[in-house]
């Protein structure tokens, strides 16, 4: 089964995250599945106190340590089933039909691993169960997932506008191909006016790829702007994304040329925090 899976959690983008899933399941005509995982290193199933400090042979002290941990755990696995059913009711709302729940005890970037054959598209929010208004960052577990899962990602900001167009980072790798194939062939992008953007010099080369990008997308029926922007890679994206007005940002994630490497370490966190749009990442 190909399906849209949203990541459910108690973050404030968890309600952003159903509208975009609701979104994307809706255009791709894929069932949802609404998933919430429940950290074993925050929530173990096993708490092993034996180690703690100042604690050694006080044995009903371990015990009551021991039995708080569980039904901490049970409380919150409890919480987030109430968090998956009002994820449910809300997709329904949007108007998706084909919705299931799962929900798990474990390492999230593992558990979306054991579902990754069965998963079209992953959708996240950006921001983290801790972020607050005055403190935003991505979330902890973000590169991570990036980095384990090969399916496509998309991240979302905290308040949902479904997308109008989108625009692809290009710069002529195997990554950026397949990104190519994916605006041409999804669903997703069907009607949507494209822009193919690379950032470095202007040289005949780089035209002839953009070109070559172009043509593909044109003959399946897409329609195409494209340019070539000198100038470090994060602002120049930002600048032609507000620019042309741009709701989705498309592009690949980790490799050798500027554009992936950018999506590593510092830089990372910096685009990622300051986008106010959707961001699609490839593997």
């Amino acid at each position: 089964m190909s399906q849209v899976v949203a990541c459910i959690d108690g973050s404030r983008s968890t309600t952003a995250v159903c509208d975009y899933a609701a979104w994307a399941s809706q255009r791709l005509d894929a069932p949802l599945t609404l998933f919430h995982v429940l950290d074993h290193a925050r929530y173990p199933t096993e708490p092993d106190l034996a180690g703690s400090i100042g604690l050694g042979s006080r044995e009903h002290l371990l015990e009551e340590l021991a039995e708080l941990d569980q039904k901490r755990s049970r409380l919150a696995l409890e919480q987030g089933r109430h968090m998956l059913d009002a994820a449910e009711t809300r997709v329904r709302e949007d108007g998706v039909s084909e919705i299931r729940q799962r929900q798990r005890h474990g390492d999230l970037a593992e558990s979306l691993l054991d579902i990754e054959q069965d998963t079209r598209l992953l959708v996240m929010g950006l921001h983290g169960e801790s972020s607050t208004d005055r403190d935003v960052h991505i979330g902890s577990q973000l590169e991570t997932v990036i980095r384990t899962l090969h399916r496509p990602l998309l991240l979302v900001p905290d308040e949902f506008s479904a997308p109008r167009n989108a625009m692809l980072a290009f710069d002529a790798s195997e990554t950026a191909w397949k990104g190519v194939e994916l605006l041409s062939n999804s669903p997703i992008f069907r009607d949507f006016p494209l822009h193919l953007v690379m950032v470095g010099p202007d040289t005949g080369d780089r035209r002839a790829q953009l070109d070559e990008a172009k043509d593909k997308l044109l003959k399946a029926g897409c329609r195409v702007d494209v340019a070539i922007r000198a100038g470090d890679v994060e602002p120049t994206l930002h600048a032609y994304q507000a620019e042309q007005d741009i709701d989705l940002l498309v592009m690949g994630a980790y490799g050798h040329s500027r554009i992936r490497q950018f999506l590593v370490g510092s830089t990372t966190t910096s685009m990622l925090t300051t986008t106010r749009t959707p961001v699609l990442i490839l593997r």
